[in-house]
């Protein structure tokens, strides 16, 4: 299917990152994942690559461009090799427009360097033992010291992707209580330094799948947050959430779809090799109607993704578009990965073969970023229902 949303600068780049998985991933991509993530000084290559510093102004050491074109790419060549980049994903497309959108001139002379080179690796905090994706239901406080020169921070949150290697964490805490009118009323944002004293990481969560990329429970205790890193203004917090999300899906939704792209390459090997009954597994009418149908549902979705890809890079993706765009493909990649693995039989079980991790590393698709049933309620909301 021809496709415009690339030019010769993405695909010279496609062949840089293909290259450089060959070399440097796919050696070592099973020490990963039985280490559980990816060791700390990968970042560094990534960050020498230029993956950092791509959206990141040139004063600060990036290549000072705007667009998602790249990250696009960096989506398609992982799943085409079946790997992950550790929890480098988080680094760039959450936690870096937060720190472009809200960080003041100074924040940006401190922060954005050391961001570019993988110095300081970014995550960012939210989610909260039981409070899932009720993001105003958070009880970390954040209360400001009698002199106004720190914070104190005080809580706990868990699912932190790139929680165990990050060097600064974006926390959200309650700097003042829900108003009667509005409970997610004073939520602020702090770039949090993870060697400050009463910072410490709880454990590192055994997951189904996403095996490379480290997740973490933090916990604060007393944690002091000087004033120059509150982020943005205090209170606003939610706001500048909301501001982001949109950006997030269409990341978990590209993703999803350059996966099961990966499914059916990897499915369509197997069979073309796999004999049964004197046959090649390819040749049954059974494989290639599921194939084919497979295929379909992947051209619609690749369709969906670089559609809200196109929106996204000109400013102009709505947070029912992104919902809609993650709802569709994250439910296609469910359906693809799942039928592709049938075709592997007992082999698609087996962790050795790319199908099955890829299987586990689909599944949260359609939960993190905001679940499947959340994101029908914002398209709904949107429909005037």
């Amino acid at each position: 299917m021809r496709r415009t949303v690339f030019d010769e600068d993405h695909e010279a780049f496609r062949e840089t990152i293909r290259a450089f998985i060959e070399a440097e991933v796919a050696p070592v991509y099973d020490d990963w994942f039985a280490a559980g993530q990816a060791p700390r000084d990968f970042y560094y290559k990534l960050g020498e690559l230029g993956l950092f510093g791509i959206n990141v102004p040139e004063e600060f050491g990036g290549a000072g461009l705007d667009t998602h074109k790249f990250e696009a790419v960096l989506y398609e060549e992982t799943a085409r090799a079946g790997v992950q980049f550790g929890g480098s994903g988080v680094h760039v497309l959450l936690a870096l427009p937060y720190i472009k959108m809200l960080a003041s001139d100074e924040q940006k002379k401190k922060y954005l360097p050391k961001f570019v080179t993988g110095e300081e690796m970014w995550a960012l905090a939210m989610t909260e033992p039981g409070t899932g994706s009720d993001v105003a239901g958070m009880k970390t406080t954040a209360k400001l010291s009698e002199d106004g020169t720190h914070y104190v921070l005080n809580g706990s949150k868990t699912f932190i992707t790139g929680g165990v290697h990050a060097d600064r964490v974006i926390v959200c805490a309650r700097t003042s209580a829900p108003s009667a009118e509005d409970r997610r009323f004073g939520i602020s944002l702090f770039a949090v330094d993870t060697k400050s004293a009463g910072y410490s990481i709880g454990r590192k969560l055994d997951k189904l799948g996403l095996r490379t990329s480290d997740t973490a429970e933090l916990a604060f205790v007393d944690v002091k947050v000087p004033v120059e890193d509150l982020l943005g203004e205090e209170g606003k917090g939610f706001y500048y959430l909301g501001q982001n999300l949109p950006s997030e899906r269409w990341g978990i939704a590209f993703g999803a779809y350059a996966q099961a792209a990966a499914a059916i390459r990897f499915a369509q090997a197997y069979v073309t090799d796999r004999t049964v009954f004197g046959k090649t597994v390819a040749s049954f009418q059974n494989t290639k109607f599921e194939l084919a149908a497979c295929q379909a549902e992947v051209d619609a979705a690749q369709a969906v993704a670089d559609r809200a890809l196109e929106a996204l890079d000109a400013h102009e993706l709505s947070p029912a578009e992104a919902a809609s765009a993650k709802l569709f493909c994250t439910e296609v990649a469910h359906r693809v990965i799942d039928r592709c693995l049938q075709l592997h039989g007992g082999y698609g079980y087996m962790n050795e073969y790319p199908i099955a991790r890829l299987y586990a590393d689909n599944r949260v698709n359609r939960i993190y970023g905001g679940t499947s049933e959340v994101m029908k309620s914002i398209i709904a909301k949107s429909m005037g229902l």
